[in-house]
């Protein structure tokens, strides 16, 4: 999993802003001003990518791959973070991306989506 094959990703979905916040160390990717991926680093620095996902399926992801784990400084019901280094095949990741899109779209207002969609 390459940081430049998200980010490439990412920036193709419709309303996708990014940016990176110093602060944290992380790289952002937005729709209507709403989170849905994160490339950041764990507690040792070890880089993860997290991403927004409904809980039985989070739940699921974890139990079935090793290195996919609870939401790194998220709230660990609704986030997973996959850990960069992994074997993780780059459908499933992509996959994994656009659930989180999807999810966080949804919860935008019929406005802001309207506005996005006719980008």
């Amino acid at each position: 999993m390459d940081k430049d094959m998200i980010h490439s990703y990412c920036m193709k979905l419709t309303g996708t802003t990014h940016d990176y916040k110093e602060e944290w160390g992380a790289h952002r990717y937005q729709i209507g001003d709403k989170l849905y991926a994160m490339i950041g680093g764990n507690a040792t620095g070890k880089p993860v990518l997290t991403l927004k996902c409904e809980p039985n399926r989070a739940e699921e992801l974890r139990e079935t791959y090793e290195d996919i784990i609870p939401g790194y400084y998220m709230n660990k019901t609704h986030w997973n973070s996959i850990y960069m280094n992994s074997n993780i095949p780059m459908d499933v990741v992509e996959n994994l991306i656009q659930h989180s899109y999807g999810l966080v779209f949804d919860k935008l207002t019929k406005k802001v989506q309207q506005q996005i969609t006719s980008q």
